[in-house]
């Protein structure tokens, strides 16, 4: 197992911005059984034997996201021993949605989330989380495929606000937002495809925020589910935001509106 990490200067004592590296199929193996979070797992191509078969129904158990890459990837990972197996494990533990809604309403707090839909670039990832957490956004949904990592790239630009604010990984974006409609949580979109501003959309009710790649945006089958679309309005010859940008931009509308109705 190998560790990388970051050392703050200093006598403050520093949470360590880290990802542990581990493999080897048994190495792997035990990992995922013991509970790790594991960020990102890349096989090889064309692994077989009784050994692989243990590892793939053990992946399968767990239902671990992971990539079938060249044996070539793995060795500019590292040049050890990998056995055609490579995880990368989270610094962060992953929480989920369907337990964090309740203790919400439960006290008494109007939810407010926010969906990352395609968006993989880490550094995009740390501002967003930055800005929803000193926004007091109760938590952060994104896919388990195409998201982007939690890596120390990811915490240092969020100024450590990933180890605070809740992440969610889910299975289905889909099937999360359908989850939030049923307990009484609008989706409002963040996209171009409308004439609706986001100056329109009432925030002062349960909300999740929805927004998606720069060079895609939100999916078609959120859009079709969700309640409000909504764009922010643009005055220049450019006509688009960063998303990290796009995001603060609605988050503090919507903090504006409770602040206002408080």
């Amino acid at each position: 197992m190998q560790q990388y990490q970051r050392r703050e200067g200093g006598d403050r004592r520093e949470k360590k911005e880290s990802n542990q590296m581990v493999f080897g199929i048994r190495a792997v193996m035990e990992a995922i059984d013991s509970g790790k979070e594991i960020e990102s797992l890349f096989v090889q191509r064309g692994l077989s034997g009784p050994l692989f078969a243990e590892f793939k129904a053990l992946v399968k158990e767990y239902e671990v996201a992971f990539q079938q890459v060249p044996i070539e990837k793995l060795n500019r990972i590292t040049r050890k021993n990998h056995q055609g197996v490579i995880a990368i494990i989270s610094p962060i533990v992953y929480q989920n949605i369907e337990e964090i809604l309740p203790e919400i309403y439960e006290k008494g707090e109007t939810p407010l989330f926010l969906m990352l839909d395609g968006v993989t670039d880490v550094r995009n990832m740390g501002a967003i989380a930055r800005t929803a957490e000193c926004a007091g956004v109760h938590a952060i949904i994104v896919p388990k495929r195409g998201s982007a990592e939690i890596n120390p790239d990811a915490i240092k630009t969020s100024a450590g606000a990933l180890y605070k604010i809740p992440v969610c990984r889910q299975d289905s974006l889909s099937k999360t937002a359908k989850f939030l409609i049923e307990s009484g949580v609008q989706l409002v979109v963040s996209t171009e495809k409308t004439q609706d501003s986001i100056y329109d959309v009432d925030y002062t009710v349960p909300s999740c925020i929805i927004m998606g790649a720069e060079d895609v945006g939100v999916s078609d089958d959120l859009i079709r589910i969700s309640d409000k679309l909504a764009k922010i309005p643009m005055f220049g010859e450019i006509e688009s935001l960063n998303v990290s940008v796009s995001a603060a931009v609605v988050i503090y509308e919507a903090i504006r509106q409770r602040q206002i109705n408080a």
